[in-house]
């Protein structure tokens, strides 16, 4: 009878031990995990942390893709006295696309809506340059150019290079 006693209390033991183990696991799993394996724990943070700073770089690049694309900039950087309307235009033109193919992939770290927005405003400046040539006469100047696609944007009641600056600092903050 004692044996019976003594194999008794120590099932009972046994299976308080193990019920207790049971519970202390699943309370701490993750700091035992964390103990044990910090590199997975800062992986993550890692990762996470590395992401936002593409998508933020692609926020920036964004900006100064704008930039480059308003006109007034366009003209500043391109233009050269006496260089005809019609070469100032084919010289945007490829400005414009090239600069475009060069922030093509940053579409993966920016939202759909804000790369929509980007690409129609990239298009609408090749329109704009283009019909402002469309309405001038054959001999006009780059100058000539300039003044009247400054002139049509001045026009526009609000600024879609400043809305489209501020949509992706929007999104900017979004991200915080």
């Amino acid at each position: 009878m004692n044996i019976q006693y003594f194999f008794a209390q120590v099932a009972v033991h046994a299976a308080g031990g193990i019920i207790m183990l049971t519970v202390s696991w699943f309370l701490l799993k993750n700091d035992i995990l964390k103990y044990f394996l910090p590199q997975a724990a800062e992986s993550g943070k890692e990762e996470g942390g590395r992401l936002l700073q593409l998508r933020l770089q692609a926020h920036e690049r964004m900006i100064v893709f704008i930039e480059r694309l308003n006109p007034s900039n366009l003209f500043l950087r391109l233009y050269e006295p006496g260089v005809p309307a019609v070469e100032l235009q084919a010289r945007i033109l490829n400005e414009v696309r090239t600069e475009y193919q060069h922030n093509v992939s940053q579409q993966l770290y920016i939202n759909a809506a804000s790369w929509n927005v980007l690409r129609k405003l990239k298009d609408d400046t090749i329109a704009m340059v283009n019909n402002a040539v469309g309405t001038l006469p054959a001999e006009a100047s780059g100058r000539d150019l300039s003044r009247t696609v400054l002139e049509h944007l001045a026009g526009i009641a609000e600024n879609p290079y400043d809305l489209t600056i501020e949509l992706i600092k929007q999104d900017i903050h979004q991200l915080f």
